[in-house]
């Protein structure tokens, strides 16, 4: 159940993400969850506390404790940072001390309405195509979609470690840490 998206938003970015960073004989965005990872950014605020900044020091994947899965508090400024970057600043004078700030979550709703609701149901040429005609909106969405292909599975997205696993990245792997010669050497 998305947390921030309606279904059918949700159904029209999870296509939009499979075009962008296909399946083949390897993992792709459907199957690292990449459309969870982006619902999860724009719903952060939407649970307590936000998904911002995933705990430590380490994740229990390699020993250890399972930090990351308790997300921190965020101080007063923090928050009116990640609310402003999200939320956009809906016109509130705290929000717009550098003037007005369009936010992701307007940005999604106004790029996945360009898309069509249609997206997910048209072929893939009428896809690509809608996805070049959105250049902007199209540039976010990959941006997203790799730091959910890619990035720490706690944040929603690299579901099974699938983008990890695909270019071969052990992950964080502390406490082992690395020996002098893994980082002294090229």
């Amino acid at each position: 159940m998305p947390l921030f998206f309606s279904p059918e938003e949700y159904a029209v970015v999870e296509a939009a993400c499979a075009v962008l960073i296909p399946s083949d004989d390897d993992p792709g965005a459907t199957e690292a969850g990449v459309a969870d990872y982006i619902d999860a950014l724009l719903g952060a605020f939407l649970v307590d506390p936000p998904r911002i900044w995933a705990g430590g020091p380490f994740s229990g994947r390699h020993g250890g404790d399972a930090g990351f899965t308790t997300f921190h508090r965020l101080t007063p400024l923090d928050e009116l940072a990640w609310r402003t970057r999200i939320e956009g600043s809906r016109g509130l004078p705290e929000r717009e001390f550098n003037g007005p700030v369009v936010g992701l979550q307007e940005r999604y709703r106004d790029g996945l309405a360009a898309f069509g609701t249609d997206f997910a149901s048209v072929d893939i040429k009428e896809q690509q195509a809608r996805l070049r005609n959105a250049t902007d909106f199209t540039a976010l969405l990959y941006e997203h979609a790799c730091e959910g292909m890619y990035g720490a599975p706690e944040y929603g997205g690299n579901r099974g470690l699938a983008g990890w696993r695909y270019i071969g990245y052990e992950g964080d792997v502390q406490p082992r840490g690395y020996s002098d010669a893994e980082v002294s050497s090229p």
